[in-house]
């Protein structure tokens, strides 16, 4: 494959919102194939206004955050579409003749759909908008991921939602061979509070984060100044709280490291299903 481009889809829904996490994707990806020499094709596709979805001739797929409610939108074309797009997926690698398998990453919006779509936890609205740099916890599995190949435990990154999946179906999670890979941070002050889902491995091919690994400092940086996600900040965690965040911005063991390592890995992966088998 090193002579031949690798093709790698984006699907887009954040529905036209403005946001960073679009910026960061591409950049992650051109960072990538630069660095290990790749010559890659990607292409965005707006999933939410204009019903696109990538053909299964592209090898590597990135499901984006976006806003709104994961719950409200079973019924409307788009998510329709999106669920049998999800599906033909799952078809395809599930072929043993089929070859490569297609790996799938879903972030924030794309993991609650997913979640919803497999059933594998209780997807509901939380109490409190979650903006900011947390920490996560990695669970056993967690430990033995290869996408979280240099991670420490507990590492940092950008959550960002007003959904949340807790209740975990243990049942349809041994079913289908689901993986449970983080949790979020514990709130001793709210003990009667579950902790989030906050990574899954749904499958071999697919996996998903509830928060943002594609999240920079620059992107952050505007976030935090903004006049509505500062105040979002400060209601619900304290001015201290904010600004500390600023200062981890530029702290490479926190959102850099976490920047640097998960979608990168996971693209490592998707492109080890490209090199010819013996």
């Amino acid at each position: 494959m090193n002579n031949k481009k690798i093709k790698i889809a984006i699907l887009d829904l954040y529905e036209g919102a403005p946001n960073q996490g679009m910026r960061c994707l591409h950049q992650i990806v051109h960072e990538w194939a630069q660095k290990n020499n790749k010559q890659v094709k990607l292409d965005v596709f707006d999933v939410r206004q204009k019903l696109e979805l990538p053909d299964l001739s592209y090898h590597v797929f990135i499901s984006s955050g976006g806003p709104g409610s994961p719950l409200d939108t079973a019924e409307l074309a788009w998510d329709k579409k999106y669920m049998q797009w999800v599906d033909n997926v799952q078809e395809w690698n599930n072929n043993f003749q089929n070859y490569p398998k297609k790996h799938v990453f879903f972030i924030c919006h794309s993991f609650q759909l997913a979640c919803r779509h497999f059933k594998i936890g209780n997807v509901c609205k939380r109490n409190s908008t979650a903006f900011g740099i947390f920490p996560i916890h990695m669970t056993d599995e967690g430990h033995e991921e290869f996408v979280f190949k240099g991670m420490k435990d507990p590492f940092y990154a950008v959550d960002s939602r007003d959904y949340q999946v807790i209740e975990p179906n243990n049942d349809r999670i041994n079913q289908l061979g689901v993986k449970v890979l983080a949790i979020e941070k514990e709130r001793p002050h709210k003990p009667e509070l579950e902790r989030a889902v906050m990574a899954v491995r749904f499958n071999d091919y697919f996996i998903g984060t509830q928060f943002h690994p594609e999240a920079d400092a620059i992107g952050m940086t505007v976030h935090l100044h903004s006049e509505e996600k500062k105040k979002t900040v400060i209601e619900n965690y304290g001015e201290k709280k904010w600004k500390s965040m600023i200062e981890n911005l530029t702290d490479p063991d926190k959102i850099l490291w976490t920047y640097s390592h998960i979608i990168p890995n996971f693209l490592n992966i998707a492109v080890e299903e490209l090199v010819p088998q013996p």
